[in-house]
């Protein structure tokens, strides 16, 4: 018989606390000196707080290190791949001294993320630890817009900018990342009886206000999309249950086709963006990111195998960057491709964009297995999944390191991983029982 163990799980609990802020709010909370140049470097108490995190991981791993070499057997293997391919591209890097950089950061997530697998588990540990810090982001966002509107409301004078939210995030579409993953959490613990609706219904609102508030239409999108799918998958008749798995391939490949239109991959496609643009409110360049596009995909074309290192392209408008040719060519710097798909085939090439398919697709695998074993959770990290591949195709998320939603996606990775761990292990030990 299994036994829970519960040791020592507030101190994991609080190492994800301090991990996610961190991916949150800018260095030394200094928002005044937020500019269009990605962070390289931070102060010496932020990178002091990282190193902790990392030698955390590593002792957790350390101390439970039988139990976490069955957990990386049942983990993903593409997420290992792209830790792997990520640390062997210093070799190839533009900037190795940032690629470097990047990878303590992925070092400190992945490892971080198995310390919440190998203690204190339980099945809804996942949601347990995340609903609450990012309930108290969110409260923390509100009081900021009103003390101080001038470091957390967007001051551009761009139509789709003019009085947008940024909260304790850096960027508008940041808050409003955090608030749908935060609505989308609030609206599983309703739909599974999580939580009191006492609690539930003021928190689900604060997320509603802080994502229409936000301005961010990428986001409002994946967040309805999600909570649609939620619903699906936790109230759908009895004997239409067994056709979710048909469901979930469906809305993928209706996603794939929507990808493959709008980055123009697959010409005579784009009468299907007319309603999408309706939606929500963007032209058929989605606020000139098509023209951001065309700059990566160019570069791309340099080195299309391996890319040009992980992190190494995004490094600050300079002009020693490979990334300043924005700047020449579209007189701004965007900060990212906004197409989470070209971010990494810009940064680890093919093989990169072939290792991101293939995560995301033994994730979709994984999570409808557990679907059958366990709907509730299932149907979480499948709405979760979903969310992220909207918000991928106009923002870049998947496997970046510099985005909470990096910290959540391998949080759920491991999860997931754990739960069939789990499940695989009571087989065994009622087979040696018999």
């Amino acid at each position: 018989m299994m036994v829970y163990d519960g040791r020592f799980g507030a101190v994991i609990a609080g190492m994800i606390w301090v991990l996610v802020l961190f991916m949150i709010v800018p260095d030394g909370f200094h928002y005044g000196a937020i500019n269009d140049n990605m962070p390289t470097s931070g102060s010496d108490v932020s990178r002091l707080i990282w190193l902790a995190l990392l030698g955390g991981g590593v002792l957790v791993v350390v101390w439970r290190s039988t139990l976490a070499w069955l957990l990386v057997r049942q983990l993903n293997p593409f997420l290992t791949a792209f830790v792997v391919l990520a640390a062997i591209s210093v070799v190839w890097s533009v900037d190795p001294q940032v690629t470097t950089r990047r990878m303590i950061r992925i070092f400190t997530i992945w490892l971080d993320a198995l310390a919440l697998g190998l203690v204190a588990w339980q099945p809804h540990r996942l949601q347990m630890v995340l609903r609450r810090i990012l309930t108290l982001v969110l409260v923390g966002s509100i009081v900021f817009v009103f003390v101080s509107p001038e470091l957390s409301v967007e001051t551009s004078r761009q139509a789709e900018l003019v009085g947008a939210w940024k909260g304790l995030a850096t960027q508008k579409n940041g808050l409003g990342s955090i608030s749908g993953i935060a609505l989308l959490f609030w609206c599983h613990a309703w739909l599974s009886n999580e939580s009191r609706r006492l609690f539930i219904l003021p928190c689900a609102a604060l997320a509603a206000i802080c994502l229409v508030g936000s301005r961010s239409s990428t986001s409002l999108m994946a967040t309805v999309f999600a909570v649609f799918l939620l619903l699906l998958l936790l109230r759908s008749p009895t004997g239409l249950r067994r056709y979710m798995p048909y469901v979930v391939g469906v809305f993928l490949i209706a996603l794939l086709v929507y990808s493959l239109t709008i980055l123009q991959v697959v010409p005579g496609l784009e009468f299907l963006l007319q309603p999408i643009t309706a939606m929500t409110g963007k032209d058929l360049t989605f606020s000139g990111r098509t023209a951001i596009w065309q700059v990566v995909i160019d570069h791309i074309r340099q080195n299309p195998f391996w890319g040009s290192g992980y992190g190494a392209y995004w490094t600050g408008a300079v002009p020693w960057s490979p990334s300043y040719e924005t700047v020449r060519r579209l007189y701004f710097y965007p900060t990212e491709a906004h197409s989470g798909y070209l971010d990494i085939i810009n940064d680890l090439g093919t093989l990169g964009g072939v290792i991101l398919v293939g995560y995301l697709i033994v994730y979709v695998r994984q999570a409808l297995r557990l679907f059958a074993i366990e709907r509730t959770q299932g149907a979480l990290y499948l709405s979760l999944f979903f969310e992220q591949l909207i918000a991928n195709l106009s923002e870049s998320r998947w496997l970046n390191v510099l985005c909470i939603e990096f910290v959540i996606m391998t949080l759920c990775t491991v999860a997931i991983a754990r739960s069939l761990l789990d499940e695989r292990l009571q087989q065994r030990l009622g087979r040696t029982r018999a």
